[in-house]
C-alpha cells in the first residue's frame, strides 16, 4: 500500500507521521535488500521500490520526514534507479516537470550524478511535449555535470525550437555547439541547419539567414553543408533579387565538396533573367549544356525558365529557339511552357500562331489544359474584333471539358457587346450563372452599361437583379451592391 501522508494532519501529529515514515523506510530497506537475491522477485521488487521512491518524494512535506527520506535515498538510490524513477514520473504520471524537479533534488540534496541517458530521456520528453525551453534547462543542468549533448540530442532540441518558431534560440544552440564540441563528437546533421535556413527564408529573413550561413555554417568545422544547403540560400537570395550574392555562393560550392545540381542552375538562371542579366543567364545555360551530366542536364524546368526570361525581355524569337532545342533533346514542354509562349504570341498579336500552339497542347494526353491557357487567345481575338474565332476556341474548351472561369466569360461578354451582339452576351451571362461561376462587378457593370447604351434598360435591370440574387459570398455581394445599387 503506498504511503499517504495527508496535507491535513494537525501539527500535533507530525511526530506520529515521522515514526510511521521511519518504520516504513526500515521495512522498505529490509525488503529491497532481501529481494535483490531472489530472482524473479527481484524484478518485481525493483518496480515496487521505484513506486515507493516516487511516492516518498511526492509526499515529503515536513523537514523531519524529508531529512530521513533524503538520508534513506542517499544510501539506496543510484543513477540506474533514478533513471527508472524519472521514467516512471514522466511516462506513467505524464509529468516531465516533476521528473525534472526530482532530478534536481537528487543532484543538489543527494549529490547523485545522473547518467547521459537520464538527461537525454528528459530532454526528448520535454521536446515531444512541445516545451523546448524546459529541454534547454535540462541541457544546462547536464553541462553542470560535465556532460554534453551529442549531435543527435542537440539536433532533436534545435528542431523542436524550429518547429515552435523560436529560430533565434535555434541559431544560438547551433552556434554554441561549435564551442563545446569535442573531436570525438559527430558533426551536427546538415538536416538540422537546413531546416533552420529554410524556415528563415520562408519568413523573408534573408539577411539573417545569409549572415548565419556565412559566419557559423561555413566558418566552423562542426558543420558540413551539402548542395541542398547552398540551394536554400541561393534560392532565397534570388527571390530577394540579390542574384550576384547568390552567384558568389555558387562559386564557393566546390570548396565545400558540393557540386551544383540542376536545381542550383535553374534557380540562378531564373534569378539572372529576373534582374535582366541575360548574358549571365546564357553563360549558365551553356555551362549546363557542356556539362550535360552529373545531375546537371538541363530539363524542362531549365528551358522553361529561359523561355520565360526571353519572353519578359520581348525576345520571343529567341524563346522559340529554346523550344526547338528542347525538341532536339526530346524534352516535351509542360503546361507552364505553353502558357508562357501563348501569352508571348498574343502580346505580339500573333493570334493564329498562338491558336496553333494551343491546338498542339490539346493533342497532348499528359497535360490537362486550364482556362488560363485559353483566355489570352480568346481575349486577343475579341480585341481584334474576331468574336467568331473566339467562339470557336470557347467551343474547343467545352470539347476538352475545360471549365471556363470568370475571366473567360467576362472577355466573351464584353467582346460580344463590342460587336453589338447583346443577345449573345446575355446568353453567355446566363450560362455563367448556370455554371455557378459567380460574376463580379466588372462583368456585371460592363454588361449593364452596354445594355443601357443599346437602349435595353429592362434587360439591364434583369441582369442587376440576377447578379444580386445569385451571389452567396458576402464580400462579393457587397461589392456588387455597392457598384450597382
Amino acid at each position: 500500500m503506498p504511503l499517504r501522508l495527508s496535507n491535513h494532519f494537525p501539527r500535533t501529529h507530525i511526530f506520529p507521521i515521522y515514526l510511521f515514515t521511519v518504520s516504513k523506510l526500515q521495512w522498505v530497506s529490509k525488503f529491497s535488500s532481501i529481494s535483490k537475491y531472489q530472482g524473479q522477485t527481484g524484478g518485481a521488487a525493483s518496480v515496487w521500490f521505484v513506486k515507493v521512491v516516487c511516492t516518498l518524494y511526492v509526499r515529503r512535506k515536513s523537514s523531519v520526514t524529508e531529512l530521513h527520506i533524503s538520508d534513506y535515498l542517499r544510501k539506496k538510490l543510484d543513477s540506474s534507479i533514478a533513471f527508472t524513477v524519472i521514467e516512471h514520473m514522466n511516462s506513467n504520471w505524464n509529468n516531465p516537470n516533476l521528473a525534472f524537479r526530482f532530478l534536481e533534488y537528487t543532484k543538489v540534496t543527494l549529490n547523485l550524478v545522473h547518467s547521459f541517458e537520464t538527461y537525454s530521456f528528459l530532454v526528448r520528453s520535454f521536446c515531444q511535449s512541445g516545451v523546448p525551453n524546459a529541454a534547454k534547462l535540462v541541457i544546462d543542468s547536464m553541462r553542470i555535470d560535465n556532460l554534453s549533448p551529442d549531435s543527435s540530442l542537440l539536433g532533436f532540441v534545435i528542431t523542436s525550437f524550429i518547429n515552435s518558431g523560436k529560430l533565434e534560440v535555434a541559431m544560438e544552440l547551433i552556434n554554441d555547439y561549435s564551442q563545446y564540441r569535442s573531436e570525438k563528437d559527430d558533426p551536427l546533421s546538415c538536416f538540422v541547419f537546413n531546416r533552420l535556413l529554410s524556415s528563415l527564408m520562408k519568413i523573408n529573413k534573408v539577411d539573417e539567414a545569409v549572415a548565419f550561413f556565412e559566419k557559423v555554417i561555413l566558418r566552423s568545422q562542426c558543420y558540413s553543408p551539402d548542395a541542398y544547403t547552398f540551394n536554400i540560400v541561393i534560392s532565397g537570395l534570388c527571390r530577394a533579387r540579390k542574384v550576384n550574392k547568390a552567384f558568389e555562393f555558387f562559386t564557393q560550392m566546390k570548396e565545400f565538396d558540393c557540386l551544383p545540381d540542376k536545381v542550383t542552375y535553374n534557380t540562378l538562371l531564373d534569378g539572372f533573367f529576373r534582374v535582366g542579366n541575360v548574358k549571365k543567364a546564357h553563360e549558365l545555360l551553356q555551362e549546363m549544356l557542356i556539362i550535360d551530366g552529373f545531375s546537371c542536364s538541363p530539363d524542362v524546368v531549365t528551358f522553361t525558365s529561359v523561355i520565360e526570361g526571353y519572353k519578359k525581355l520581348g525576345e520571343v524569337s529567341k524563346a522559340f529557339k529554346i523550344l526547338d532545342e528542347m525538341s532536339r533533346r526530346n524534352l516535351h514542354p509542360n503546361i507552364r511552357t505553353f502558357s508562357i509562349l501563348i501569352n508571348a504570341l498574343c502580346k505580339e498579336g500573333r493570334l493564329n500562331e498562338a491558336h496553333d500552339l494551343l491546338q498542339e497542347l490539346n493533342k497532348r494526353d499528359d497535360i490537362a489544359p486550364k482556362a488560363f491557357i485559353y483566355n489570352p487567345v480568346i481575349d486577343g481575338f475579341c480585341k481584334a474584333g474576331n468574336v467568331d474565332k473566339a467562339n470557336v476556341i470557347f467551343k474547343e474548351m467545352e470539347e476538352k471539358k475545360v471549365n471556363p472561369d470568370k475571366l473567360t466569360f467576362t472577355i466573351l461578354i464584353i467582346g460580344h457587346c463590342m460587336k453589338g451582339r447583346m443577345v449573345e452576351a446575355i446568353s453567355l451571362f446566363e450560362k455563367m450563372v448556370k455554371d455557378e461561376c459567380a460574376p463580379d462587378s466588372i462583368t456585371v457593370n460592363s454588361l449593364v452599361s452596354r445594355l443601357l447604351k443599346a437602349g435595353m434598360p429592362k434587360e439591364a435591370y434583369e441582369i442587376k437583379k440576377v447578379a444580386l440574387g445569385c451571389m452567396q459570398d458576402g464580400l462579393t455581394l457587397g461589392i456588387i451592391r455597392s457598384t450597382l445599387v
